[in-house]
């Protein structure tokens, strides 16, 4: 151990790392996120000690020391390390990179350097106080406050580099940095470096420089009187310097400096170019700056600091004197402004030729004056569906609110009715429309806007903006695209553009060619070489992609990739290559920043939305990272986007080679993920980028102060993982790869990999307890080849003892991210040898398990035992600066690695809990029900705090609450959070099934539940006490039996007669739900649905076909039902609702059996004794009751024009409210489609049954049912058949017998060369179940060729009849 001793007294312990020794010196902050070699190298750090915000270093270890060009080092800024001591929140033992020689423990303890190592990296109180770090049991040493001994840091005599230059350049050493010198010789100069208090003589050099150093300039006096001597005369040469070099020049020329209160370290420091306002990232390294009011006659301010706005540089207006405060130059950090080098030597050889041209700057790009929209029309995304899902809603909003603030009118084209940004009040007018050419000119005609928005609606939008353009729309009605252009968004669609412009700029792009035919991209493959990868042109999400090994296996993906697109690519394959990404941003103004780099946890080879993501990348070094980041910087300005984009790169793990794979111009997944990883709205400031507002004008929204033209840095780590729900579907292939099949993603914040990767794997599935090697087998097969569990096989392996160097053998995962999941893995069996008496764990035993993220149910702690302990989290804020500038948002994530929260907790707030990861059954609408409720508690004036961790929601926008908490919805953390801020109570019903399934264990702990009573909520869960309940109200219902094993559960089958529903408590989306047909299917049923429910019951009931199916949303006070919404299935009973075609208000019931409803909506609501939104399912006969909102509530609130949430929200606030009764709507008619993705999910059955498999929905409204069925079926991509029909029928049982292989081949081709331009496919009697039969039917092949060459295929009786009434 070490202690840390401030100035007042205060101590901190820590590791101790490195060498033992004591010192003592100034403690400084740097925020850089990589680069701690040249940082501890830098001799602008003497007697300092260095402070690094960003909490996981060491992680690439340190490179073996070799001479580069001109004899300077390499990798290293200096000779030695000339920081006095080195604080890291956590130094990583077992580092990974492929230059590494060393770990940083090893250089600092080599080189006689202290490091500690612990969670004061973050204390503000720690901020800026002379300190001292002392090992245990030395004395003290006394600190000198006399930093400034150039001595120290400073060679003695003159050394010459690069003696063959042109121009002679003397640098005066006061603390030289290498890059320094080597950026000198490499323009052509021949350099002398002489020390600090060397004589100067102006004819010993053309041009002089003057270099940065530690300290307080006002002590160089030597150094500043022979500066004077050369500069203040008639005709000095010219004059560079830089750092403490720009206060050198400035005391010489009579001005004054003055120590700052913090100072300036970092990567991230924007700078405003006086006469340009060009806005440049510039890397900082000093305490001391120059008072801008003290500078003499005849001198101006050259730079200043965006953010304090201090003085960034000085020059002389006549004269070629010029330095600036920051490092152009900088080793560790961006060198956007290098090229002052270039500037200074020109000028050198200009006054040595007898030119007296002033400096030139290259000025900026100068865009056509803009002119201000005043209406701005913005293209949704439409349905959710794999690839594409509730990111688009929240970049959707974030345009429409920066629109409004800057007073322009907003229209929305978006037919998916559960989005946030369709509600009232966003956008001035919302057309529930499909997204395709004929109805979007339609609008374009009635509105007449003059902006349009293409990049916030996905690839859906971007395809409809680039028909729009080559239409000629646009054009004709005079409507300007907004942000980026069309033509630069073709240049990255197009693959064959692309790589010639990637060509024009020296950038390569993996080797790669386009064929338009199979023989085209077999020839193709062969020039390339095996593997390869196939990908369609023009599709999202990896669409009709994969990996081919030789001729068979590329034909057959090629010949299903020209179903979905006119070109395929075929580009060499670089499996196994690491995965990186950068969100760029650019405005009008050429003003460029990188917001978020994320490094893939998997490497290249699966595709981004599948991969487990980390931001920032932990095993990049500063070279890569900042070689990525110039080079996506060169790429972006070259395309001529404005606004945002991702580039992704493949980078080769062995070297410094790297591919640009491929860029997208408009918003992702990946930036809705980048916006919730560093605090800073990506959607929003490329909707302001778009109206021509330069960057540097814009605020960073967090600290209301600062410029938002900066890179955020993070001083925690960000875990993506993705979350499949394969298991809903028949067949479907398990294997993940270059095709998206992830139907939703979490992010979880931490201080430590293991925390927050940990925390996310409990995010995805609320069953799973975190890194757990019980859930899968090992199998070398399936850590080669990755499946969606892939993670938990790695688990198991570690379990079993397999090498982190054989692991990298087989998933190329690399080593860095092998050894953290080993370490969780290794605490695992230290916790399982306190399995028999918990009470026997040593305190610090646990507390290193929550600081590895393990959850209390991993640990079997008694939650008790560790409040005992005082085991606590700390609440951390997200301010997008390290804790640089206060921040004014709540964005907050809890931590066990850490001594103290960021904020007190004083007033009352209600608690609202968001839908968690959006999955089949549970997305979007949930979030616009929990978006709805926070708005009207707002409204109602309460204080709000959101708990949620889906990075694709509005929910989790941090100003649409007054505190977000982006962390888990399990009992443990909400009841954590519930203990520090002591609200005015919880509201659960917003969230969907997740925040019900934990309603009763935050009961027992006195948790106050607002809305209904927990108790009445697990009546209605509980299988059997619903089912007891309904009995005892005289409700009818299906005969059902509650399952105590299976003899009695056949015997009742028996009587009641098969086919017959299994259903656990509990679930949502019909999780587990089957309908048997024989005892067979019966017990294969049971033992799955009793894994599902493992604490609840499971009940088995009559399963009724050919029943009308109708769906009741409602909201009641005290039981008292103030609210009923109901829709009718189009299709039979049977069908998952949220599968289902729903139609309101109803067309087809009766007045006596709409009384009937009523009747049992009230007597269910009264005895449940519900308070808020509740939803029922009937089929006149009850099937199910849920006590929360459901996802038709977004659907029937928009359609019949009462906002069932805002009406619920009061009511659970216990506001009196007015019965609105029976919703009748105002005259249109809403038809709710489902959206289904099969397409992405290879090999999977398209049927529909109990179980939900639809991805998302969309709604449209018309006169009749029929005018609005027929908008909803095209906005889900369905197209009007013009020619032929294929109509196919049949019993299962006669499809089941041999199928004819004649017929079905010619059905085959027939498909193949679309000849039908729709596939009707109805199987008779098995409506809702699903056929266990493994063998493959007609029927089957028949629906899997429809989707698979995208022929639109309707599967319902149902559904065809209303078809065909529409035509």
């Amino acid at each position: 151990m070490a202690t840390l001793i401030l100035e007042d007294g205060t101590t901190f312990k820590g590791r101790l790392f490195g060498a033992s020794a004591s010192v003592s010196g100034e403690v400084v902050f740097q925020t850089g996120m990589v680069g701690y070699p040249e940082a501890l190298t830098d001799p602008s750090y003497t007697c300092q000690i260095l402070t690094l915000t960003y909490p996981l270093q060491g992680n690439y270890g340190i490179p073996q020391d070799e001479e580069g060009d001109f004899g300077l080092s390499k990798w290293f800024e200096s000779s030695k390390i000339h920081a006095a001591a080195l604080i890291v929140g956590e130094v990583s033992q077992n580092p990974s990179h492929w230059s590494s020689a060393m770990s940083l423990h090893q250089w600092l303890k080599e080189q006689g350097i202290p490091g500690l190592e612990g969670h004061l990296t973050h204390c503000n109180s720690v901020k800026r106080q002379m300190f001292s770090l002392t090992t245990v049991d030395r004395q003290m040493p006394n600190p000198s406050q006399d930093v400034s001994t150039f001595s120290v840091c400073v060679e003695q005599e003159p050394r010459v580099f690069n003696p063959s230059g042109a121009v002679r350049i003397t640098a005066v050493d006061c603390g030289i940095k290498y890059n320094q010198i080597r950026c000198l010789c490499q323009r052509g100069a021949c350099v002398t470096v002489v020390p600090w208090d060397h004589p100067l003589d102006s004819t010993d050099f053309d041009g002089l420089f003057i270099s940065n150093g530690p300290g307080d300039p006002q002590f160089c006096t030597a150094t500043i009187d022979n500066v004077r001597k050369v500069v203040c005369v008639d005709n000095p040469k010219p004059v560079f310097g830089i750092c403490l070099g720009n206060q050198l020049l400035s005391l010489a020329i009579g001005a004054k400096t003055y120590k700052m209160k913090y100072g300036n370290r970092g990567h991230n420091q924007p700078c405003i170019h006086k006469g340009t306002d060009r806005c440049f990232i510039t890397s900082q390294n000093h305490g001391f700056a120059v008072d801008p009011l003290t500078l003499p006659q005849g001198w101006d301010v050259l730079f200043t600091n965006a953010n304090d706005q201090t003085s960034e540089g000085i020059v002389h207006n006549t004269k070629h004197l010029f330095s600036v405060q920051f490092h152009p130059e900088h080793m560790a950090g961006p060198t956007d402004l290098v090229s002052l080098f270039d500037v200074f030597l020109d000028t050198v050889r200009d006054h040595k030729e007898g030119k007296s041209e002033h400096l030139t700057y290259p000025g900026s790009t100068n865009p056509e004056e803009f002119v201000r929209p005043r209406k701005v029309l913005i293209l949704g995304s439409g349905g959710l569906s794999i690839g594409q899902a509730g990111e688009f809603d929240y970049s959707g909003s974030q345009a429409i609110k920066a629109l409004k603030e800057e007073n322009i009118q907003t229209v929305l084209i978006n037919p998916n009715i559960a989005t946030v940004q369709t509600s009232k009040g966003l956008a001035d007018k919302v057309y529930f429309l499909p997204l395709t050419l004929e109805y979007v000119t339609q609008v374009i005609k009635n509105e007449r806007p003059d902006g349009v928005l293409l990049t916030f609606g996905g690839q859906t939008a971007l395809n409809c903006g680039v028909q729009l353009t080559k239409k000629g729309v646009l054009k004709k009605y005079a409507v300007r695209v907004l942000g980026t252009p069309v033509a630069s968004i073709e240049m990255t669609e197009d693959r064959k553009i692309f790589v010639e412009k990637m060509e024009e700029i020296n950038e390569h792009v993996a080797p790669s060619e386009a064929a338009v035919s199979v023989e085209q991209a077999v020839a193709a493959a062969e020039r390339i070489g095996y593997p390869v990868l196939v990908r369609s042109a023009f599709a999202l999400g990896g669409l009709g992609s994969g990996f081919a090994n030789n001729r068979e296996e590329l034909t057959s993906l090629v010949t299903s990739a020209f179903a979905h697109t006119s070109q395929v690519l075929v580009d060499k394959s670089l499996k196994g290559w690491k995965e990186i990404e950068y969100e760029v941003v650019r405005d009008a103004y050429d003003n460029c920043i990188t917001v978020c780099n994320m490094e893939n946890i998997d490497p290249l080879g699966i595709h981004t939305g599948e991969s487990i993501v980390v931001a920032p990348s932990q095993t990049l070094n500063d070279y890569e990272y900042n070689m990525l980041r110039n080079t996506a910087i060169k790429v972006i300005r070259h395309l001529g986007i404005v606004g945002e984009c991702n580039i992704q790169y493949a980078l080769n793990p062995e070297s410094e080679q790297y591919y640009i794979i491929e860029v997208n111009a408009r918003l992702s997944r990946s930036s809705a993920l980048a916006s919730k990883a560093t605090g800073y709205p990506l959607a929003y400031v490329a909707a302001k980028l778009g109206l021509g507002i330069p960057l540097p004008v814009l605020k960073n929204s967090v600290t209301n102060q600062t410029t938002a033209n900066f890179e955020p840095s993070l001083d925690y780590c960000v875990v993506k993982v993705p979350r499949w729900d394969l298991s809903k579907f028949l067949r479907v292939s398990t294997k993940i790869g270059s095709s998206m099949k992830s139907v939703g993603e979490v992010m979880a914040i931490g201080r430590s990999f293991e925390e927050a990767f940990q925390k996310a794997l409990r995010m995805v599935d609320e069953n799973c307890v975190g890194f757990d090697h019980t859930i899968k087998p090992v199998s070398d097969e399936e850590l080669q080849t990755p499946t969606d569990k892939r993670i938990f096989v790695l688990a198991a392996a570690l379990r079993a003892g397999y090498t982190v160097d054989r692991l990298y053998d087989l998933t190329k995962i690399d080593r860095w991210f092998l050894h953290k999941m080993k370490n969780i893995t290794d605490h695992e069996k230290v916790l399982e040898s306190y399995n028999q008496d918990e009470s026997a764990m040593p305190l610090e035993v646990m507390r290193k398990a929550k600081q590895l993220g393990f959850s209390d149910k991993q640990i079997l702690a008694v939650r008790k035992l560790r409040r005992d302990w005082s085991i606590l989290p700390v609440v951390k804020q997200i301010d997008t600066v390290a804790a640089e500038w206060p921040a004014h948002t709540n964005y907050l994530y809890l931590t066990y690695n850490g001594t103290e929260s960021d904020l007190g907790f004083g007033d009352p707030h209600v608690i609202v809990i968001g839908s968690g990861v959006y999955r089949i059954g549970s997305s979007v609408e949930f979030d616009w029900c929990a978006v709805g409720c926070i708005m009207e508690l707002r409204k109602m004036g309460y204080k709000t705090i959101m708990v949620n961790y889906n990075p694709e929601t509005v929910s989790t926008d941090y100003d649409m609450c007054d505190r977000l908490y982006f962390d888990e919805i399990s009992f443990e953390v909400v009841m954590d959070i519930y203990e520090m801020e002591n609200p005015e109570g919880v509201i659960l019903s917003m969230g969907g099934q997740l925040p019900n399934n934990i309603a009763m264990s935050l009961h027992r702990q006195q948790c106050r539940i607002l809305g209904t009573s927990p108790e009445f909520i697990d009546s209605a869960e509980n299988r059997f006490k619903f089912s007891r309940m309904l009995d005892t109200i005289g409700i009818s219902q299906p005969l059902w039996k509650e399952l105590t094993e299976i003899e009695s559960a056949m015997k009742f089958c028996e009587t009641a007669g098969y086919p017959c529903l299994v259903r656990p408590s509990y679930v949502l989306s019909g999780a587990a739900m089957n309908v048997a047909y024989t005892d067979s299917d019966l017990e294969k049923y049971l033992s799955s649905a009793v894994a599902v429910s493992k604490e609840y019951p499971v009940v088995i009931s009559k399963f009724i076909q050919e029943a009308k199916e109708i769906d009741v949303d409602a909201v009641a006070c005290d039981g008292v039902v103030m609210a009923i919404a109901v829709s009718e299935h189009v299709e039979n009973a049977g069908v998952h609702s949220g599968d289902a075609t729903l139609v309101t208000p109803p067309q087809d019931i009766n007045q006596k059996t709409m009384e009937r409803i009523k009747m049992i909506v009230h007597a269910i609501g009264q005895e449940l004794q519900v308070t808020g939104p509740f939803n029922l399912q009937l089929i006149l006969k009850v099937i199910e009751c849920n006590v929360r909102v459901s996802r038709s509530f977004p659907f029937v609130s928009k359609t019949l024009r009462v906002d069932l949430v805002a009406l619920a929200t009061r009511v659970i606030m216990g506001e009196k409210m007015e019965p609105v009764g029976l919703m009748k709507g105002v005259g249109i008619v809403g038809v709710k489609v489902p959206q289904f993705s099969f397409s992405r999910l290879a090999g999977a059955d398209v049927v529909l049954g109990v179980e939900m498999t639809s991805t998302g929905e969309v709604a449209c409204f018309g006169e009749n049912r029929y005018e609005a069925y027929l908008k909803a079926m095209l906005s889900t991509g369905f197209k009007i058949p013009k020619k032929n029909i294929l109509l196919s029928i049949g019993s299962y049982k006669e499809e089941s017998d041999c199928p004819n292989k004649d017929k079905q081949r010619n059905i085959l081709e027939y498909l193949e060369d679309h000849h039908f331009d729709m596939v009707i496919n109805l199987s008779m009697r098995n409506s809702g179940g699903r056929r266990l039969s493994s063998f493959v039917t007609k029927g089957y092949r028949t629906r899997r060729m429809a989707i698979d060459y995208s022929v639109p295929l309707i599967i319902d009786i149902k559904c065809t009849k209303l078809f065909v009434q529409v035509g």
